[in-house]
């Protein structure tokens, strides 16, 4: 485990880089949104990275489209940015084109720094407080990031949140998977995925949920028999929409999708508490600058898998009820493990 600089906000407040490993498995994580800023794994060929990032952190503030960062207060997108609870109507920050709150806000958790709280060899765990008011959400919230890195190529992550009032939470990790990567695969259309789901939300024109769960069979939202991303055509943005894998948390991490990189030879395979799984194809990936060993990322270049509760889910009593109340503790488990095919 080691503990870094890299680099001051504009305010002069200093975000530290933590690196821990264990299993074959190195991480890079920053205080600047709990963010997973890089991830290498031990292969035949040496250490491989399977995540997009960058190296320096004004490439992070000024051209990151949430790379490997934590989403929250409420990942996802909120309609119109109105949060109901208990009969109460909130106002959130507007900040995706003045119509809907995404990820947070304007200073949702991804642009926040988070406090060291715990670290060893292996693990680390941050902590943000988020007062009552801020972005619009009610209730002073301590949230808490926990990644840990086990033997046989596994990352378990843990997040958790208490409140002072009733509120909603949704946080979610949102790096972008590219397991060809040092393979020089360009993107990720070739890669196979798994998601044993059968059923998905569509999504109007603003990727808001209408309000329907509609099953997978005949669309190209059916990956419960794996198959190239590629296969449904590469018309632009053709996934960002949330799969539905329950119809609530569940206790334990159960199978929620397996990804193999054709060319490396890896698989991924995540396991989560959540009950939705947003699937993002990167389609609207193109920093203006490079990222790790100045590789220009495009359209495509990683994509999503991001275990959560439903986009939109204040405002829909059919969804998973997103509301955390004083006495209760928010909790998720999220596990990645990395191996050959």
């Amino acid at each position: 485990m080691s503990i870094s600089p890299f680099g001051l906000l504009d305010d002069g407040a200093a975000v530290e880089r933590i690196e821990i490993d264990s299993g074959g498995v190195t991480l890079g994580v920053l205080t600047l949104g709990a963010t997973i800023q890089d991830l290498q794994v031990d292969t035949g060929k040496g250490a491989q990275r399977r995540v997009l990032g960058f190296a320096q952190l004004s490439d992070y503030r000024a051209h990151s489209p949430y790379f490997g960062c934590i989403a929250g207060r409420y990942a996802n997108r909120i309609a119109e940015g109105i949060c109901r609870i208990d009969g109460k109507t909130y106002q959130l920050t507007r900040n995706e084109a003045g119509r809907t709150h995404l990820h947070g806000g304007e200073r949702g958790f991804s642009h926040r720094i988070w406090s060291l709280r715990d670290q060893g060899p292996s693990h680390v765990t941050l902590e943000l407080q988020s007062a009552h008011g801020e972005e619009g959400y009610p209730g002073n919230l301590l949230a808490r990031c926990t990644y840990r890195v086990t033997g046989d190529g596994e990352i378990t992550l843990e997040l958790g949140a208490t409140t002072d009032r009733a509120t909603i939470v949704n946080l979610a990790a949102h790096s972008y998977f590219n397991l060809d990567l040092d393979e020089g695969a360009e993107n990720i259309l070739d890669h196979l995925l798994e998601v044993p789901a059968a059923h998905y939300l569509p999504v109007d024109a603003h990727l808001i949920p209408t309000g329907e769960i509609a099953a997978v069979g005949g669309t190209p939202f059916d990956f419960r028999v794996a198959r190239s991303i590629r296969a449904a055509g590469d018309s632009p943005s053709a996934y960002d929409h949330n799969l539905v894998l329950a119809r609530k948390r569940l206790a334990e991490p159960r199978p929620v999708a397996r990804l193999i990189g054709p060319l490396s030879g890896t698989m991924l395979e995540i396991r989560s508490t959540e009950p939705g799984l947003q699937f993002y194809d990167g389609a609207r990936v193109g920093p203006l600058v490079p990222g790790h060993d100045g590789r220009r990322y495009g359209a495509y270049a990683g994509l999503c898998l991001e275990p959560q509760n439903f986009p939109d889910a204040p405002n829909r009593p059919d969804f998973p009820d997103p509301v955390l109340r004083p006495g209760e503790s928010y909790r998720q488990v999220t596990v990645y493990r990395f191996s050959g095919v």
